[in-house]
């Protein structure tokens, strides 16, 4: 007997192993992947000419670890998954408590320290680094001054950044009711509270309040970007010959211009102050004429502009392809923002909702995908990469503002290093909100991956299994399930801790909708862009002899 029992403790432990390792090896797999494309993504729109290497790495690590943190999603939500069998009961390997407590651990675990390296990176690494480069302009001052200014200024940074912890740490979640509880014994259940969360509270608190910065983000570039981008993929560039004719016309007139007030000085009297100003302007206009004709020109020549015009049935269908996949998106965001105005537990519990009363095609898409894994791993990354892009596309049509004032322009080849660290400090940050994002999209996913649990039922249902004539109906997962019966993803937990950030990010999402539909109007009424980044005398981005193709 002892050796049969210890056979299946084997045969348990081995299945474990198995079940973790394939979750894992995917996870490293898409690691890889991350740290390549963040490299190359980061190489492409850095400059030329100012490019640092501390500024590069940081970028790239500070963009990685964002993807990779929403890589671990599908990895959270497959492993609580396959704790269970189609009919709702555990696995041999998952019907241990503390097998389940360690598997849920490791996620835990990998959450914990992927959101302690983005604080590490927002308030303290990012900040150092821009400051130290917005010093370096200055060459009156010493490399250990840079430093002592770049540390004061952060030091800001770490300051909110210990404020947001410690309101994370002591905000009361379960104070004591009772009214005969001195201040002490509240204190005293705070304290509790905190070691037996080992601090999830306070890192929750200060991603959540991250994630809100990400939301606006979101809904400024990324809500734009979906509609802005696939438009002008179906619009394609204006014609580069039409653009030299138009251009070679302005230097003509330009020029006229220029003989007009010259011919007002012919009789060797001097010229007015504002005719002089005039001339000016006209001269630094010029320059820029013909500057844009030189590439103009480079540009017709290109092979690169042949290959666009053989490839525009291409670009013409993705940019249908990614229209469809916005509309999509703002169709599931709107069906599971109504169900939780129509269904959902209310205003004081964020707007929990329990199960699902309206048909969500992603929700249903993802569950269907599980079945057979990594798909929806892949479909899970494909959202996330499609965040990104339409982020970046916004940012690129946008540009980094705060408030009124235009901070950078974002351009292939000529981002400064300081607009470099301020894109991927808002690509982390959209990234970070990506999870809740994917969340509003595929609620039960999210939550509870494909995980059913059996309920006895005298009421006839689509599911049913028969056992002595006892009815037993088989449900999927929601937030109304037993505790014991349905785990919930990490994921989850680190999402809706506090109550109030589901509120904001409810009415986040009707924001963003929104933003979109007025984005796509917007972006429906524009022109053409031209074959080259316009070019202006103010930009500070840009110098003489650089300019980049859409």
């Amino acid at each position: 007997r002892c050796a049969c029992l210890l056979q299946e403790v084997k045969m348990a432990t081995t299945s474990v192993v198995s079940e973790s390792a394939l979750g894992w090896s995917i996870f490293a797999v898409v690691l890889l992947a991350i740290l390549c494309f963040c490299w190359i993504y980061v190489r492409k729109y850095q400059s030329q000419q100012e490019s640092e290497v501390i500024s590069t790495i940081t970028a790239i690590c500070a963009l990685a670890i964002a993807l990779i943190t929403a890589a671990l999603l599908p990895v959270d939500i497959f492993l609580v998954s396959f704790m269970k069998y189609s009919n709702g009961s555990f696995q041999e390997w998952a019907d241990s408590n503390i097998t389940r407590q360690q598997i849920e651990n490791s996620v835990l675990y990998g959450y914990y320290t992927l959101y302690s390296i983005i604080l590490f990176c927002v308030f303290l690494l990012i900040p150092f680094v821009y400051f130290f480069y917005e010093e370096k302009g200055d060459d009156a001052i010493s490399q250990c001054s840079q430093v002592k200014n770049a540390l004061k200024y952060t030091l800001g940074f770490m300051v909110v950044c210990t404020v947001l912890l410690l309101i994370g740490a002591f905000v009361p979640l379960d104070v004591p009711t009772s009214k005969n509880s001195t201040e002490w014994e509240k204190m005293k259940s705070l304290f509790q509270e905190l070691g037996s969360s080992h601090g999830l509270a306070a890192l929750s608190f200060s991603i959540s309040s991250l994630t809100l910065i990400g939301m606006l983000s979101i809904i400024t570039y990324t809500a734009y970007g979906m509609s802005a981008l696939p438009l002008n993929l179906i619009k394609g560039p204006r014609s580069v010959r039409y653009e030299r004719l138009e251009n070679t016309d302005d230097i003509e007139e330009v020029e006229q211009q220029m003989e007009n007030i010259k011919s007002k000085c012919k009789d060797g009297r001097p010229l007015h102050h504002k005719d002089r100003r005039a001339l000016q302007q006209l001269e630094e206009k010029l320059r820029t004429l013909r500057r844009r004709e030189r590439h103009l020109e480079d540009v017709e020549k290109s092979f690169w502009t042949k290959c666009c015009c053989a490839l525009r049935p291409i670009k013409i269908a993705l940019g249908i392809f990614f229209i469809l996949i916005a509309l999509l998106f703002t169709v599931c965001l709107f069906l599971s923002n109504l169900d939780k105005a129509l269904h959902s537990a209310g205003f004081n519990s964020g707007f929990v909702i329990f199960g699902t009363n309206l048909t969500n095609p992603l929700n249903m898409l993802l569950l269907d995908l599980q079945i057979v894994f990594p798909l929806d791993y892949i479909l899970i990354a494909v959202i996330t990469l499609y965040f990104v892009l339409t982020s970046m596309a916004g940012i690129r049509e946008m540009g980094i503002w705060f408030f009124w004032m235009r901070l950078y322009k974002i351009r292939p080849g000529r981002t400064r290093p300081q607009a470099l660290l301020f894109l991927c400090m808002i690509l982390l940050l959209i990234v970070l909100h990506t999870s809740y994002m994917i969340y509003s999209l595929a609620p039960q996913y999210v939550m509870y991956g494909s995980q059913k649990y059996p309920v006895q039922s005298n009421v006839t249902s689509v599911e049913l299994l028969h056992d002595n004539s006892t009815h037993v109906e088989i449900r999927i997962c929601d937030a109304g399930a037993p505790e014991d019966q349905c785990i919930l993803t990490r994921t989850y937990l680190f999402l809706h801790k506090f109550w109030f950030f589901g509120v904001i990010y409810y009415f986040g999402n009707w924001a963003f909708i929104a933003v979109f539909l007025i984005g796509l109007v917007v972006s429906c009424c524009k022109g053409k862009k031209s074959m080259i980044d316009e070019v202006n005398d103010d930009d500070s981005d840009l110098s003489g002899d650089e300019l980049s193709y859409p």
